[in-house]
This record gives C-alpha cells, structure tokens and sequence, in this order.
C-alpha cells in the first residue's frame, strides 16, 4: 500500500493540519492501492498564504528565468517517465501502453509547447503607430486555484502549471482525489526542479473540503479548472463574491459529422476516437451523425470496430481499453445504457454489464447505438464512458442544426472530401474547436469551448494570455 499524507506547501512536504485519510482505488481491481489525505480550510490557508508571499518575488522574475525552470522541469518529466506512466495507470485505469503515450506524452507535449511560445510571447508591446507613447503589459493574473481532474491529470496539470510558470503567476494545485499519485510526483518533480518556495504548493482534497475552500478564497485571485459542467456552475457562485477570474474547461457532447463522401476509415476512427481511454474524454465524438445514403454501411462498420475493442486490466500491455475510474461512473454508464435500450435506440454492439470474463473491475462493454434521435437521454447527456450514438441526417442544414442543438460547445469532428463544404461547417458548428478528416489540431493549439463547455482557452501563448491581466499604459519613455 502507497502512503502519501503530506502536501507540498512552501516548498517543502508537510502533514496536513488534521488527520483525514482517504484511499484510492485502482479501478482494474476494485481494492485500494494508496492513501492519501484530504485537506481542511486551515491547508488551504496556509498554501495560499505561501503563494501570496511569493507572488512579487516571482512576478518580478525575469521571463527567460521562468522559461529555464520550466525547461529544467520538462527535462526531468522525461526521465520519469515511467513512473509517471505507471502512476496514472494504477490511479484511474488507463492502459500501460496509453499511459505512456497520450497521458504521459500529452504532459510533456505541453510543457514544450508553453516553452516555444513563451520565447515568443510580447509581455510588452507598443498599442500601435498612432500612439508612440502607450504600451500594454501583460502581467500575471496573481494567485491561481487549479483544480484538475482524473481522466487526463496530467495533461490538465501541465495546462495549468505551465501557463502559470510563463506568466509569472503563483499557484496552489488541487488534484483529483480519485488520481492523485501522479500529482504528488509532479510535486516532486517542481521541487527537483529548484521553483522558488511558495511559487507551487500542492493540497489533495475533495471538491467540498479543499475545492471550495479555493474557489472562494479572498486571496486567491483566478480559478482554473477543468471538470464536470455542474462542478463548474458551483464554482462559479462560490467565486463570485471575490469577484476572481474564473476559467473553466467542462464537459462535451461532440458531433462528428461523416457525410457519403467521407474517407473510407472516417467510421472506423470515429468509432476509436470515442473508445480511446475508455470513453472518458470531454472531447470525445459520442454523437456519430452519417448522411442517410451512408447510414446502413456506416452503423455496421461502426459495429465491427466496437466489437472487434478489446477491454483489459491497466497494467496489461497492448492495444485495450481499461476500466472507467470508480463505482459511481460505471453505474451511471450503465444506467445510461439501459436508458438508451429503455428509449428505443438499437442497440449495435455492447449492452450493459461488465464485458465477458472480467467480473470485478469497473470494466464496460464497447458499447454502439443506432438510430438515435435528438431528444433521447444519451443524445444529450455527456456519458463518459464508451457509448456512442450514431444519428442519421439528411441534409447539410440539419446535420448542423442536430450538431448544435446541445448545451455543449466543446469539440466537433466533421468527415467529408468537399473543402468548400469543410470551411462553411467549420464557421457554422458552435464549438471551441473543430477537427476535420481526422486531422489533429497543429502543437499550441487553443483548447476550449463555449456554451455549458466552459470559458477561457489553453495550451500555448493562448493559454498564458488566460492566466494574465492586460495593462494599458501611457506616456512610456522611450528614452
């Protein structure tokens, strides 16, 4: 059993101020794997405190300063990369081989994209010709509350802490209780990497205990978090007597849009996409919408890939998809499904239960249905697991408006060989992102979305301009 009780608070490890143990659980055997503990107000307290004190200190730090560290730190993120790798995997399930890929390489990927911007970043600038005397400045936001969350950690973590290194803000993380041990090494790493004390402090806790506490602390001057829509609109009412900065990066219902013309893999990636880390992506395509001539070939492709997903333990090494993270998601995925057969959706591959020979883990069936409509349950509700819905249009005008009749905004997909057709989709799908023909978005990319999907972007110089204030000024010597 792992024991990790302290936190990380002006720059050294300390035990929380109450005892309040808390286990986590790995998902691909049900039985606990570590401790850690929860923290109270008086934790909170005190890393914000450090942060607070730091913050001068840092802001005044020169950027190229704040860029080394940021570059010694992603030095000694890759030579742990294992270990990081295998943290993630035991603490909520991604396969061995996925995890040292995407999750850990989506950390690492991150940092170096931040570290690119930045030298390119203008924290000072001239307004313009007509007025030789104003500049803007760019400065840190001040005191930033991350709260990140269990199906990419760290991915999230890097977004957050790489833009905050950058901007010269200071920062207090609160990882997902449900996957903490790799945010406790990248504590370490931070420590390694020699950051001043007080410029990242790290206190595990739940959203209630620890998450509140942050979100509406006078001293804590912006919230960046990523995480469920209804943990967002919380955060938002708890932030606004401060009046802080709120960033918030949610959940998603995307619409990945395959037209008759689309290429011959277009179903079979779409179908994978959803699958990848077992469906728990806010980003993922859950809504599959063919054009009609295409519809019965598409649901039965879409059928033979599902089927042909293999499910396994996290430490298994291939090409699986794991279990989800804990009890409560996987019931809720199932109740999901049957609500999806209760609805009259045709169910195409999977079902409920726990797929065969696997008894005790959060495992769930790929899981494939057809002919969906828009007012159905697992039409409008973000799943989070492997489930896909395939819906059928008819036109170009109603696959846009089934795409964008959702509270969601977070990521669309459109499929099809017309360019000119790309570009008018492209302009019309209400989302913060749109990826076409499988093509991924270019390395510092915004990510973000709009609508219940949140506010804010992140990821390169667009993600340090989110953790900075602008500041216009006047009458600048330029002696």
């Amino acid at each position: 059993m792992i024991e990790k009780r302290d936190f990380y608070i002006d720059g050294k490890w300390v035990a929380p101020q109450k005892a309040s143990d808390h286990q986590v659980i790995d998902p691909s055997t049900e039985e606990p794997c570590a401790v850690i503990s929860l923290g109270a107000q008086a934790d909170v307290d005190a890393a914000v405190a450090a942060a607070k004190k730091a913050l001068p200190g840092w802001m005044a730090t020169p950027p190229e300063e704040r860029i080394a560290l940021l570059e010694k730190l992603a030095d000694i993120y890759k030579t742990k990369s294992e270990e990081m790798a295998q943290a993630i995997s035991l603490e909520m399930g991604a396969p061995i081989d996925l995890a040292r890929s995407s999750q850990w390489g989506a950390g690492y990927s991150h940092m170096k994209n931040f570290i690119k911007a930045a030298k390119e970043f203008k924290f000072i600038e001239p307004l313009g010709e007509h007025a030789p005397n104003d500049r803007i400045i760019r400065e840190a936001v001040g005191v930033v509350a991350m709260i990140t969350p269990w199906n990419w950690p760290m991915n999230q973590v890097t977004l957050k802490v790489g833009a905050a290194v950058v901007s010269g803000c200071t920062m207090v993380l609160k990882p997902s209780e449900e996957s903490p041990l790799s945010a406790i090494l990248f504590a370490e790493m931070m420590d390694e990497a020699g950051f001043p004390a007080g410029v990242f402090n790290m206190v595990n806790g739940d959203g209630q205990g620890v998450g509140t506490a942050l979100t509406g602390h006078d001293d804590v001057d912006m919230v960046s978090f990523t995480g469920s829509t209804r943990a967002g609109i919380a955060i938002s009412k708890n932030a606004a007597d401060t009046l802080k900065k709120v960033h918030l990066e949610l959940g998603g219902k995307g619409a990945n849009l395959i037209f008759s013309d689309a290429d011959d893999k277009a179903v079979k990636r779409g179908v994978m996409s959803m699958m990848m880390n077992s469906g728990q992506s806010c980003n993922a395509p859950s809504r599959m919408m063919v054009e009609a001539d295409a519809y019965d070939k598409a649901v039965e492709s879409a059928g033979e890939a599902a089927g042909k997903v293999e499910v396994g333990a996290a430490n298994k090494e291939g090409r699986h998809i794991g279990p989800v993270v804990n009890a409560v998601q996987w019931g809720k995925i199932q109740d999901l499904i049957q609500k999806g057969i209760d609805e009259g959706a045709r169910l195409v591959a999977g079902g409920t239960g726990r797929p065969e020979g696997l008894n005790r883990g959060f495992y769930v069936k790929p899981t494939v249905f057809a002919d969906v409509t828009p007012d159905m349950t697992i039409a409008r509700e973000e799943i989070f697991g492997p489930v896909l819905s395939i819906m059928k249009f008819d036109s170009e005008d109603q696959a846009v408006e089934m795409a964008n009749d959702t509270e969601y905004g977070l990521t669309n997909y459109v499929q099809t060989q017309d360019g000119a057709r790309r570009n008018r989709l492209a302009q019309k799908l209400r989302s913060g992102m749109v990826e076409m023909n499988g093509e991924s978005r270019g390395a510092g990319s915004p990510f973000g979305g709009m609508k219940r999907s949140g506010n804010g972007r992140e990821g390169g110089a667009y993600g340090i301009e989110d953790f900075c204030e602008i500041k216009a000024v006047s009458g600048w010597s330029n002696d």
